[in-house]
């Protein structure tokens, strides 16, 4: 019997992440209440944080203010 691994979309894990930068709740009580790995809320809010500096890195589309 092949085992498939679950899948989680966008926005859960953006909402998770989220809710592990707030920094309410520890990982493992994050964890516990999403029935998600520690370790992949780690690295979903190490990416948000990642991509939110790209976000201002002024690479796209930039819009002037004058």
């Amino acid at each position: 019997m092949k085992t498939t691994r679950k899948r989680y979309g966008a926005d859960f894990k953006a909402k998770v992440a989220l809710e592990a930068i707030r920094g309410d709740l520890t990982l493992a009580e994050l964890a516990a209440k999403h029935g998600v790995h520690h370790t992949m809320i780690a690295a979903w809010k190490r990416q948000a944080i990642d991509g939110m500096a790209g976000t201002f890195s002024g690479g796209g589309d930039a819009v002037d203010f004058r």
